[in-house]
């Protein structure tokens, strides 16, 4: 059995105070596991901090892995067209206009990757909401995370850029 006493007073003086109460109108009564509201509150949310903590300690994670998979990606592709910027900054082009080229390149994919993941995310909201009670199909919030992954991955991209941007006319047309 579970009872509930309410107080005006310290909750941990009541609570000190029931089992001799208790005793004294029935000894064989047994008193245990008392605890306030607020501690048997704390507990029952307990694994849904957790589960919230590790949820975003993950998405931090993806978003690392994603910003080094991209920088990946785009260091291999600006070291395969290593020839061809030496041959752009031959023929006249200057270093903004090369980090504008590779930045518009990290641009495009995030737009894609944007639009698409952006979609996919409003059609599971979607699907979802005509599962779930109470839960909204959209949420203003997801907008806000494309945009920090749009900054994180132009972020990632501005490196080779930089690196783009700097390369010598002539070794680079020597590079194999």
């Amino acid at each position: 059995m579970t009872f509930y006493v309410r107080t005006a007073t310290d909750p941990g003086a009541v609570l000190r105070a029931i089992p001799s109460v208790i005793r004294r109108l029935d000894p064989n009564l047994p008193v245990e596991d008392l605890t306030t509201l607020d501690q048997q509150v704390r507990d029952n949310i307990v694994v849904d901090r957790v589960i919230g903590i590790l949820s975003a300690a993950f998405a931090v994670l993806a978003t690392v892995l994603a910003a080094i998979g991209l920088y990946g990606v785009l260091a291999y592709t600006v070291a395969q067209r290593t020839r061809e910027i030496g041959l752009r900054m031959a023929l006249g082009a200057d270093g903004s206009g090369v980090r504008a080229m590779v930045l518009w390149q990290v641009g495009r994919m995030t737009l894609i990757g944007g639009v698409l993941g952006l979609a996919a995310a409003i059609g599971i909201g979607r699907v979802a909401s005509s599962l779930l009670f109470g839960l909204k199909g959209h949420d203003p919030a997801v907008a806000a995370v494309v945009m920090l992954l749009a900054a994180v991955a132009l972020a990632a991209g501005s490196v080779p850029a930089h690196r783009a941007s700097q390369v010598v006319p002539m070794r680079a047309l020597r590079y194999e």
